[in-house]
């Protein structure tokens, strides 16, 4: 049987809300599938530690947030910025969600991750 699950544009608000409870700013970069898309997030903490993340699916139905992109020299130079990542990947996919999330610390970010799993 499978199990029902969030769909995801019900998870891009439970992710606006508790960002703005954390006293962040969140902001839908790019709209995907409001059913079944991918969610990517974009991490900034106050306009650095940028990264991307990307939600994998366990095998216990929860949500494992991996780092696929990040603020880094040799990460660009293999896979491009971020803009450019985000392009090849909606371009692939245009189910794709993009949400970016700024906080004040990465503990914060960390939380609303973990709320979310």
């Amino acid at each position: 049987m499978i199990e029902p699950r969030l769909t995801a544009h019900i998870r891009i608000e439970v992710l606006k809300r508790l960002t703005a409870a954390a006293g962040g700013f969140a902001t839908v970069l790019a709209r995907g599938d409001p059913v079944s898309g991918i969610i990517l997030i974009a991490r900034t903490v106050r306009g650095q530690d940028n990264a991307l993340l990307e939600g994998m699916s366990a095998f216990d139905g929860s949500t494992d947030w991996q780092e696929i992109w990040a603020d880094d020299a040799a990460t660009v130079a293999r896979k491009g910025s971020q803009a450019e990542y985000i392009a090849r990947r909606r371009a692939n996919d245009g189910d794709l969600w993009v949400i970016e999330l700024d906080v004040a610390s990465r503990a914060q970010f960390d939380a609303i991750i973990g709320a979310t799993s």
